[in-house]
């Protein structure tokens, strides 16, 4: 976002964690601006974070910036996943405009399958039909 500092308009990361705790309730956790989203700026993120009294996280998922995903693994010692919403707009730049809605339900298919194995399955089969028409999002999906 554009803020002002000394009399300038600058660009800078803001960020906001949000949990969901025991109750599966959602919770905002914390907030802050930054220069950019580099390691550090999110490794102190966390820090904070921990110094106010979080505990036991055991799954972080984000957008694919290499910055959070470095400093949870040191700081939080937690596992990362990609963002699904990310994921799919990333996945949609590949397709034109008028596929996006017939890529966005195929590739949703693997998303509803009943456990781990049918989906990586049904994954797989996605990208393979896929590969002939748009291989850039065929090897997005590898």
């Amino acid at each position: 976002m554009k803020v002002r500092q000394n009399n300038r308009i600058v660009s800078v990361a803001a960020i906001i964690a949000v949990g969901v705790n025991s109750d599966g309730r959602r919770e905002v956790l914390g907030l802050d601006i930054g220069a950019s989203e580099a390691e550090p700026f999110w490794a102190e993120f966390l820090r904070k974070l921990t110094r106010r009294g979080l505990r036991g996280v055991k799954l972080v998922i984000s957008d694919a910036q290499e910055g959070i995903k470095a400093a949870v693994s040191k700081v939080l010692c937690a596992t990362w996943q990609r963002c699904r919403v990310h994921y799919m707009r990333n996945a949609l730049a590949h397709a034109g405009k008028s596929g996006r809605r017939v890529i966005s339900a195929f590739i949703a298919t693997a998303f509803a399958q009943d456990d781990a194995q049918a989906a990586s399955t049904q994954w797989r089969g996605v990208a393979d039909q896929l590969r002939p028409k748009i291989p850039k999002l065929a090897t997005l999906m590898e």
